[in-house]
């Protein structure tokens, strides 16, 4: 488990396990050699409100400061280690309580809770039927530029026009009745929800 932890984040198995043992210590995980680990009520507590802080301030970052959805992982991560339950509670407060960020990952809530999503993958949207966009599976900036340069938003009626036997690429019909060819791997990468 350790070595393959290691080579996921490019580190060191040594810095891994001795990541895991202070975790251990701390009581946020239960740690086996041989089993692997697990989170604990406290550090799933932990957890979730790192994520909740994470898509909170992601969502501000878009919706009021202007930067593209490509832009704000790596300032949301920053900005979610800030120690301030009341911060991220008022910054939830102010933009709304959005139930999801600006990549159309869930936000929990005050309690911890997330809101149940009719969101699928668009690979499993049957030909013909229609769309809308609701959010990703891939968030590296390439795909993410490149949905910006089709003009592909959040929130986009998308219909599948027909999918290619031959190489499984589709065609799909986006907003204004543009069509467009993508792979496999788009379709598997796009969140939708029926309407």
């Amino acid at each position: 488990m350790n070595s393959d932890l290691a080579k996921a984040l490019s580190i060191h198995s040594e810095t891994v396990t001795d990541m895991l043992k202070k975790m251990t210590q701390k009581k946020l995980i239960t740690y086996e050699k041989s089993k692997g680990f697990k989170l604990t009520g406290k550090g799933k507590k932990i957890a979730i409100s790192i994520i909740r802080s994470h898509r909170i301030w992601k969502v501000f970052l878009v919706n009021n400061l202007g930067f593209g959805w490509d832009e704000v992982h790596d300032m949301a991560e920053q900005m979610e280690h800030i120690q301030s339950e009341d911060l991220v509670n008022r910054l939830d407060k102010y933009l709304g309580h959005p139930n999801a960020d600006p990549h159309g990952d869930p936000i929990p809530n005050v309690n911890g809770e997330f809101a149940k999503s009719k969101a699928r993958p668009l690979s499993n949207l049957p030909v013909g039927k229609q769309a809308k966009f609701f959010g990703v599976i891939d968030h590296s900036s390439s795909f993410l530029s490149y949905l910006n340069k089709i003009e592909f938003a959040l929130g986009d009626p998308i219909r599948v026009k027909s999918i290619e036997e031959y190489d499984n690429s589709y065609t799909l019909q986006l907003k204004n009745e543009k069509e467009i060819v993508v792979s496999s791997k788009f379709v598997n990468s796009i969140l939708v929800i029926e309407e």
